[in-house]
């Protein structure tokens, strides 16, 4: 990986299904870089720029109740999180920024005290996510819900089709900078339910006994259905136009990679 120019600083993406790897990858990929090049790498989470608790039950009143639960487009703060790449380009020797920081656990903004500061210049930022550069569905493939959640929550397709409009406008204008979109690609949506069950019983093993957010199994099966739509889209849509694809298979060992951008 080269920068394109100096003083140049990159953006990569990595996009992926919850559980799949992605911040496993970002760290690797920020320890690799920072230990054998000496770059400075800013690892930034679209999960750490979720609405404030208070903003998503507000947003579930105004335009749909299924919005008060963190997760799909709509309910992230895209003008935070432009801004806080756009301070990152701009870093130098003498300045420094804190990165925001969510407690899932809690299920609101963490404390700004408890952000984490990095120092500037920036030579790549990383930003990683589920729907890091997911691309909205036709309208006409909103009509018909893909599971239980849409056909009884969302009956209307009110909320479906808010969350397609987000992808359209403030997502697709981030997602446009990005110069590499990485995808790591779950087997399907039965590797995701697990992988995701996974992910909160680590969360509950170092979580105090009286934390409220972490999700039993019924609950996670609720919550991925929330992402199912937008996962089944990534998984057909993305290994077309991501510069790199890792497809993983059920134990999460990458199967076998590619890049479909790569000129012959």
């Amino acid at each position: 990986m080269q920068r394109h120019e100096p003083g140049q600083t990159l953006f990569i993406g990595i996009n992926g299904a919850q559980g799949t790897g992605k911040s496993t990858l970002a760290a690797f990929l920020r320890l690799a870089l920072e230990s054998n090049a000496g770059w400075r790498v800013a690892v930034l989470s679209i999960d750490d720029f979720y609405l404030t608790k208070a903003e998503r039950e507000e947003l579930g009143k105004r335009i749909h109740p299924l919005l008060k639960t963190r997760g799909v487009p709509g309910t992230h703060d895209m003008a935070m999180l432009a801004a806080c790449v756009e301070k990152l380009r701009i870093l130098d020797a003498e300045t420094s920024l804190s990165l925001p920081r969510f407690d899932k656990a809690r299920d609101d903004r963490a404390d700004p005290g408890a952000w984490p500061v990095i120092a500037g210049p920036v030579d790549l930022i990383i930003v990683e996510g589920w729907c890091v550069g997911s691309k909205p569905q036709r309208d006409d493939a909103l009509l018909q819900p893909v599971n239980s959640l849409e056909r009884d929550e969302d009956p209307s397709g009110e909320w479906r089709h808010y969350v397609n409009k987000q992808l359209k406008g403030s997502y697709a204008d981030l997602f446009a900078q990005l110069d590499t979109l990485i995808f790591l690609s779950a087997p399907d949506i039965g590797a995701v339910h697990r992988w995701r069950l996974e992910q909160e019983e680590k969360l509950s093993a170092a979580t105090p006994a009286d934390a409220g957010s972490i999700m039993d199994s019924e609950q996670v099966a609720r919550f991925v259905r929330f992402f199912e739509r937008l996962t089944r889209e990534n998984l057909v849509s993305l290994p077309e136009i991501a510069d790199v694809v890792l497809e993983l298979n059920y134990n999460h060992d990458c199967r076998r990679s590619y890049y479909p951008n790569r000129p012959s």
